[in-house]
């Protein structure tokens, strides 16, 4: 584990090596983005739907705690559901990451589940569980520790590779 990559994951067509801070970062950004696109068109979808089956206007934002449940419904739901079916988001999925158990293998649902509920908590410390990227050689942060996870690089450099050449 101290080597700087998983010896189960790598392979000669996976990098394996443990993600930094920076592409980390770049995945919550872009999942994060997501997120937000995807409730607003979700909402106004909604809001449509029942402004019609209703026949009146019906105007979701009028009501905040609803609102902010719903929010923590989906942005749990669009995290925790790719990463127990996929093992990865869409974040992850575009700068190459993946995230797997300690022992190399995919994620199952319960470690899936865990890894988010305890997410927020690295928040909560005062960002404290994400210096661990900065401090662990496997660069697992805490709710990573907690989850029995870790996130590693998993493009196909040998697919990616090939695809450069036939573009020359």
């Amino acid at each position: 584990m101290n080597t700087g990559y998983l010896a189960s994951v790598h392979s000669p067509g996976l990098q394996g090596h443990y993600a930094g801070i920076v592409t980390r970062f770049g995945t919550f950004v872009v999942d994060l983005l997501i997120i937000a696109i995807g409730f607003a068109i979700g909402g106004r979808v909604v809001e449509f739907v029942l402004s019609v089956l209703l026949r009146k206007e019906v105007d979701l934002s009028d009501s905040s705690f609803i609102g902010i449940v719903a929010f923590v419904i989906w942005a749990f739901t669009y995290f925790a559901y790719p990463l127990a079916t996929a093992g990865r988001t869409f974040g992850m999925a575009v700068l190459g990451v993946r995230a797997v158990r300690v022992d190399g293998t995919d994620l199952d649902t319960r470690h899936a589940v865990l890894r988010v509920l305890v997410f927020p908590l690295s928040f909560l410390l005062l960002g404290f569980g994400f210096v661990l990227i900065l401090l662990r050689r496997d660069r697992r942060a805490l709710h990573d520790l907690v989850a029995g996870s870790c996130v590693v690089y998993s493009w196909d450099a040998r697919a990616a590779r090939l695809r450069f050449l036939l573009k020359r």
